[in-house]
């Protein structure tokens, strides 16, 4: 038998993310009737992806915009000409004091989680050890296996606060947050709008922590994936913030765009530079083609006018549909959905329901609809917690039909099990 390094069995071993990623491509690959609501591959919008087109036609019909964006390694910081256009528009766009020093790119945003998890975590050279502190849970499927050493993520339940029949919202636990701040925490991170559950972190709570990892003299990591200014999927006030102690990790993926693999950074200078040179040792340069599609992007003005005009409001139609869907479809039945105000996922709460996420998982994938179990969400969480184990995650980027179709399905075994209790 092959003796694999303990490097190997971290990130060679199964895990929610390959799960996730391996039911998301093999749906995709296949022409079979699988019901995809489980994956968070953004929607294909024709208008979107007719603007895409146009721009790497133009960039194709261009020898010197082709030669850069195929043929020619980029620096390991990234397309310095996307880097410059990126950080002029957010300073812009939201006064951020940032510069092209500030920002640097990597292979996707999870590579960038995987360096920076790993960077300001683990053991320090005089032998102390640094944790990541996930001040609310749940949280992203993709965190959970990223670090090299074990026990790397603190993680913190969430304060529920139940609002009318059938709705809820998660809230940060200060009390909590402020008692785990310590010598062994090396960084404070949080999505937001979150995945899965479409939570979108207040601005006073994103404002309370900040003071609090400024106090701690840690950096607050910012996972952006759904937000400003882009692909801008937020259906709630929210401040856009970025200071000298925020690491803001955003993608070209859910612009419609994953194939890319782009993940941007903007931090402190002092984050940048060893981002820059881990990704010269991991992979020599980010990929070109990503940053020079959306540099033809922003040049025609087109960025974020695509959020705001075709992108946002083509997923706020589908969660009202879906989300009514649901209602109906759920009438009766004890259920709660996550208060949906950014990204595009619906995160059902199943208190009552006599089996786990996970079976229930089993069950639809046996009925040909794929959704992702809540227990993956909750990294470093007691999962005697039941609440671990009551949850599913439902993505509502799919065509209508498809939609309906899957939500009914999804609906019928739910009831099919309950009425099993009796």
């Amino acid at each position: 038998m092959l003796d694999l390094s303990r490097f190997a069995q971290t990130l060679g071993g199964a895990s929610g993310i390959s799960r996730l990623m391996d039911d998301l491509g093999k749906t995709l690959a296949q022409a079979g009737n699988t019901i995809m609501l489980g994956g968070g591959n953004p929607a294909h919008i024709p208008e979107v992806q007719a603007r895409f087109q146009a721009c790497m036609q133009d960039i194709i019909d261009t020898p010197a915009s082709f030669g850069a964006a195929f043929g020619n390694y980029d620096p390991p910081q990234g397309n310095p000409r996307f880097i410059e256009l990126m950080s002029t528009l957010l300073r812009k766009q939201f006064s951020w004091p940032i510069g092209p020093d500030n920002m640097a790119l990597t292979n996707g945003s999870q590579t960038a989680f995987f360096a920076l998890f790993n960077m300001l975590g683990g053991t320090c050279p005089g032998g102390e050890k640094k944790r990541i502190l996930l001040p609310i849970t749940p949280e992203y499927i993709g965190y959970a296996d990223l670090g090299l050493e074990p026990d790397l993520f603190v993680s913190l339940k969430p304060d529920i606060e139940l609002l009318g029949e059938h709705r809820f919202k998660y809230h940060i636990d200060f009390d909590q947050v402020q008692a785990k701040l310590g010598q062994d925490i090396g960084a404070i991170c949080v999505s937001r709008p979150t995945n899965p559950t479409g939570n979108v972190i207040t601005n006073d709570e994103m404002n309370c922590l900040g003071t609090l990892a400024k106090g701690a003299g840690v950096p607050l990591i910012i996972d952006n994936a759904y937000g400003q200014p882009f692909p801008d999927i937020i259906y709630t006030d929210a401040a856009a913030i970025w200071d000298e102690n925020t690491v803001m990790c955003m993608s070209l993926s859910k612009l419609g765009l994953p194939a890319t693999r782009t993940g941007i950074i903007a931090a402190p200078a002092e984050i940048i530079q060893p981002i820059a040179r881990m990704n010269a040792v991991m992979g020599l340069a980010p990929g070109g083609v990503g940053p020079c599609l959306a540099t033809e992007l922003i040049r025609r003005g087109d960025l974020l006018s695509l959020c705001r005009d075709l992108i946002r409001p083509y997923y706020s139609q589908r969660l009202a549909f879906a989300e009514e869907r649901l209602v109906h479809t759920l009438a009766g039945l004890d259920y709660r959905i996550h208060v949906p105000e950014g990204a595009f996922f619906i995160w059902l709460w199943l208190p009552q329901l006599p089996i786990s996420s996970f079976a229930l998982y089993e069950r639809l994938k046996q009925n040909g609809v794929i959704v992702v179990p809540g227990e993956y969400f909750f990294p470093g969480i007691d999962p005697a917690w039941a609440h671990t184990q009551e949850c599913i995650r439902i993505s509502y980027a799919q065509d209508l039909d498809v939609l309906e179709r899957g939500i009914d399905i999804i609906a019928q075994e739910i009831r099919s099990i309950c009425a099993a209790k009796g």
